[in-house]
């Protein structure tokens, strides 16, 4: 896939992020391990040590991206746990949150969903996963003890099945598609809140 240099041109045309985008790309497509520096720099159009000037490992563009991917997401729960909404409008805003990020980083989001815990990195990776969601039961929680969310339904389970649809647009969303982010979370909130079920 061609990368379009940077307008910041620097050694050696392309900046850091670039690189890094390339590189991730590359990994959802070849699997990481399976992806080299070498193929790296040759889909750059550059040498490898002109790779090695912006980036020193596969594992340092691995650890960036899944921290910036999963930052994000972090971020979306702290805002949702300071606001003064009403529960079930925290959960509806970490549906649209969660969605705006995946859109926005699609390739970071990817590689974070599809690691499987085959290194040291990768497992502190998975644990942070891990701990998002004990963030977001209690919220889910409070807005079955507020009526907004039915009771009768294990938390657990929603939430894994709330984020199971929400990490879905991953592998079907298109930069200027004919939905935008905002109007996929909304379909994503209704079917979640509502179901598809006529009233």
């Amino acid at each position: 896939m061609k990368v379009t240099p940077s307008p910041n041109r620097g050694r050696p045309g392309y900046s850091r992020d670039d690189v890094i985008d390339a590189a991730v790309r590359e990994f959802n497509q070849r699997g990481y391990e399976a992806t080299s520096m070498g193929h790296v720099a040759s889909v750059l159009g550059i040498s490898k040590s002109a790779l090695y000037h912006h980036i020193s490992s596969k594992e340092e563009i691995l650890k960036y991206a899944v921290t910036r991917a999963q930052d994000a997401l972090d971020g979306v729960v702290d805002k949702a746990e300071a606001s003064d909404a009403s529960p079930g409008e925290k959960v509806r805003a970490l549906i649209y949150g969660s969605i705006e990020v995946l859109c926005a980083d699609q390739e970071s989001v990817t590689l974070l969903l599809r690691l499987r815990g085959n290194s040291e990195l990768e497992m502190r990776a998975l644990r942070r996963r891990r701990e998002f969601t004990r963030r977001v039961i209690p919220l889910i929680d409070a807005a079955q003890a507020s009526g907004e969310i039915r009771s009768d339904l294990d938390t657990g389970v929603l939430t894994r099945l709330m984020f199971g649809t929400v990490n879905s647009v991953i592998e079907w969303y298109e930069t200027g598609g004919r939905l935008s982010p905002d109007e996929i979370a909304r379909h994503a909130v209704v079917l979640l809140f509502n179901g598809a079920a006529q009233s």
